[in-house]
């Protein structure tokens, strides 16, 4: 049936130039009608790659005299009839059957579609119906033409041209309800998962019976805020205060047990991964309260915006896995082929909605329709804004829109700019916060970075980026400072050149690029200094080696035995192997830093 795949490219270029598709279909359908008692066709759906006992699911039976009605036969019919047989031999040998006479043969049993005993079948023409993947899917019949004569050539090349088309409608009919039935499966996977992925109802009651102390006494209005030593339940307590002292929850009517019970289940919705946690989407958040009420740019927003900046920054990471954007592009992870760009960032943007749409969850209940519009709108804004690609692209514009000495943003495109640029400002913020903080949360994402290398090794087989190889993990502080001075320093320079309220987040960095560049080049001394011990002690035995020889030339000529290293007797013979002494490691610098709950670690720095 080659010839039936070349003919359908054909048949859609001609039909897609010359006339409209349906016109072409109608054609096929008055020329089968105007020749032909009745044309058939029956569905078929092979479930194995091999046949063995064919069932057809469904027939339809046209009577081009009752105006072109479709008749269903019944399954009990579909079963006995001899059209069936006819049809059930061409899916098996896969290849048209024209017979002249079927009173003729006695390989197929009497009866036929219709339970007409009027209609008398004589002459069969059946033809196989294939789909994109050369699969027969059904069959299409012609019975008895009109002037009585058997089928011809012209006839099959008529019915293999209807066959075409026909597949086509049956292959777009088989798609539909397959996208049906995996819509209801999303469907109930999303009811089970709205279900677990909210928060219970004791997680709500006991958030809402909570004294909610000050943001002030919190202090989450600073910029040195550290979340270390706070519980987990003081960390939603914190939250709360912020929604509250931003007279968010009063503003738009927020029902309190709804805004405890969101913020619950965003908490739930992060996954215990090392870095990108719900401890992470907190931090962020409470450096966004900061910026906006400390650093003094709450004048240029109005409160629907800064709720959304406060929502989005909670959720900015919703679900995060612990690996990033390229990482799922290239194992063609089932999000990679679901969002083209910003893979996680849609996916947090999409599994913050499924929170809202979950029962008693919608923050943004009280809100109009015009208000919630807008709302998820800027929601949408934020959550991708913290695509760091996104954030070069939107620099160069940001830093002209600074030089120039823009200070309002009235204008929605410049707003926009903003906010892309604060959601970055937020995310990155802890390589502004003191030392101690610094140092530990860069190494909480040294390790999940080295997790995603691990697996790019030994799952992939690839060897993963410096930053991410666990084996370079000694270059952390030269990395960092790296990281600081293409990401970092240029988006706090120029908030500091915005508003001076803004300019500790750059002292602070830069602070902390000191101390990285102090441990970089400590490090640096490290490996030369080994280097360069190692090299003195080689050339001193070369030396030796020498003077030795130079001994032996000026001495008489005499048979002497080989020459020994010289070994102390209570060396053991391993050491015979060199004379090279082994490299000396010197000791490395330590630093105490606090974890959370007021206990101590001594951290071996890099």
């Amino acid at each position: 049936m080659c010839t039936a795949f070349l003919r359908i490219a054909w048949l859609l270029q001609t039909s897609s130039k010359a006339q409209p598709f349906r016109e072409a279909i109608d054609l096929q359908k008055k020329q089968l009608f105007n020749h032909n008692q009745r044309v058939g066709c029956i569905d078929y759906n092979d479930v194995e790659d091999y046949v063995i006992d064919v069932v057809f699911s469904k027939a339809f039976d046209l009577y081009p005299r009752d105006g072109g009605n479709f008749h269903v036969p019944s399954a009990a019919l579909l079963k006995t009839s001899r059209n069936a047989e006819i049809a059930r031999h061409v899916v098996v040998a896969a290849v048209p059957l024209n017979i002249a006479d079927i009173t003729q043969e006695n390989d197929y049993c009497k009866g036929s579609f219709d339970e007409d005993q009027n209609f008398k079948t004589k002459s069969v023409l059946c033809m196989p119906i294939y789909n994109s993947d050369k699969k027969i899917i059904g069959v299409t019949q012609l019975i008895n033409k009109i002037n009585g004569n058997p089928f011809n050539e012209s006839d099959a090349n008529t019915i293999e041209a209807f066959s075409i088309f026909t597949g086509l409608g049956i292959h777009n009919c088989q798609m539909y309800e397959n996208a049906c039935k995996l819509m209801a499966k999303q469907s109930v996977a999303l009811e089970v998962l709205s279900y677990h992925a909210t928060a219970q109802n004791d997680e709500t009651e006991k958030l809402m019976t909570c004294d909610i102390p000050a943001a002030e006494n919190l202090g989450l209005y600073t910029y040195e805020f550290n979340d270390l030593p706070m519980s987990e339940d003081e960390t939603l307590k914190s939250t709360i205060a912020m929604f509250r002292d931003s007279n968010i929850i009063k503003k738009f009517r927020i029902p309190y047990d709804v805004i405890c019970r969101w913020t619950c289940s965003v908490k739930k919705n992060y996954r215990p991964v090392t870095y990108h946690n719900w401890r992470h989407a907190f931090n962020v958040a409470q450096t966004m309260f900061t910026i906006l009420y400390t650093g003094g740019l709450i004048p240029l927003f109005d409160d629907l915006e800064v709720f959304a900046l406060l929502a989005g920054c909670l959720c900015h990471d919703l679900d995060h896995r612990g690996t990033n954007n390229a990482f799922q592009v290239k194992v063609e992870s089932p999000l990679a082929m679901l969002y083209s760009t910003s893979v996680m960032e849609h996916h947090h943007f999409d599994h913050c909605i499924m929170i809202l749409n979950s029962e008693g969850n919608n923050i943004f209940q009280s809100l109009s329709s015009e208000e919630y519009r807008k709302v998820i709108k800027m929601l949408e804004h934020a959550i991708l804004s913290t695509d760091l690609a996104l954030y070069f692209k939107k620099r160069g514009d940001f830093k002209k829109i600074v030089d120039e000495g823009e200070k309002e943003f009235q204008e929605p495109i410049k707003k926009d700019l903003l906010k892309a640029m604060m959601m970055t400002v937020c995310d990155v913020a802890a390589i502004t916060k003191p030392w101690e903080v610094q140092y530990e949360v860069a190494h909480l994402v040294a390790n999940e970075f080295f997790e995603q290398g691990d697996i790019e090794k030994t799952q992939l087989g690839e060897k993963p980026i410096a930053m991410m190889d666990r084996d370079k993990q000694d270059e952390l502080p030269k990395m960092q400072v790296g990281f600081i001075d293409a990401i970092c320093i240029p988006v706090y320079k120029m908030f500091a050149e915005l508003n001076p309220g803004l300019e500790p987040m750059f002292v602070g960095v830069s602070n902390n690029r000191n101390n990285w560049q102090a441990l970089a080049e400590d490090n640096e001394r490290k490996i030369m200094g080994n280097g360069q011990a190692k090299t003195t002690e080689k050339d001193k035995e070369n030396e030796k080696e020498k003077d030795e020889i130079k001994e032996e030339n000026d001495s008489p000529q005499t048979i002497k035995p080989p020459r020994t290293s010289k070994v102390k007797p209570d060396q053991p013979l391993t050491a015979r192997k060199s004379s090279i002494k082994s490299k000396q490691i010197t000791p490395q610098k330590k630093v105490a830093i606090k974890e959370p709950k007021g206990k101590t670690k001594i951290c071996t720095l890099m």
